[in-house]
């Protein structure tokens, strides 16, 4: 028996990217240009996008979807970097703490975003959040750090396989030039191809891919 593949995107402007490569493709638009019909794959995610609000995309999940693809986290960064990464503090130690603390909820809304997901019983694939995007700061990036910890320990945990875009996405071309925190024409056609090879085959333990 012939099996359709229908591969649904859900979260932020990591999938949803479009108005970030006016001359390119998205991530999306890669994707489907790998496929051949009858295989398809669905843009749930949406630009902006932050942890809790991936809850509500999982009511738009098509119930033809034979896998699911998650990546999502950037912009909680971004406030965390706004709010909590900009206090003062009296030692590297203190604020390591306050970061800890900070980041409790956002790993509550992840596994709890995960355990909806698991119960849709469908295999799935997280990212983590890339951090070679062109001026980041080292203070960013040990922020960054402690976030990809909860997601690649979440990922871990349940068994799902996990694409790095801290090593895929690692040359400056793979970011936009509309925007440097969005995949460019370059960086999107390395993560189709990495997402394409994470659905060719479910194990049953995790699998990293980059």
């Amino acid at each position: 028996m012939i099996t359709t593949t229908h591969i649904c995107l859900l979260g932020d402007s990591i999938f949803d990217n479009k108005i970030y490569v006016p001359d390119g493709h998205s991530v999306h638009e890669h994707l489907f240009a790998n496929l051949t019909a009858p295989d398809t794959a669905s843009l749930v995610a949406v630009d902006w996008a932050v942890v809790n609000s991936v809850l509500r995309q999982i009511e738009r999940i098509p119930e033809a979807a034979t896998h699911l693809v998650l990546s999502v986290g950037g912009n909680d960064a971004l406030y965390l970097q706004s709010s909590v990464m900009g206090e003062s503090s009296d030692s590297v130690y203190a604020s390591l703490g306050k970061m800890k603390v900070a980041i409790a909820t956002l790993e509550h809304e992840y596994e709890q975003v995960i355990g909806k997901l698991r119960q849709i019983k469908l295999p799935l694939t997280v990212c983590t959040i890339y951090d070679c995007v062109p001026g980041l700061d080292d203070a960013a990036l040990a922020g960054l750090a402690i976030i990809n910890d909860t997601i690649t320990r979440t990922a871990f945990k349940n068994g799902l396989d996990l694409i790095d875009l801290r090593l895929l996405c690692n040359d400056p071309t793979d970011y936009s030039e509309v925007s440097p925190i969005e995949p460019s024409h370059a960086g999107g056609a390395k993560i189709a191809t990495a997402i394409m090879r994470a659905v060719s085959g479910h194990a049953a333990a995790a699998r990293i891919f980059c």
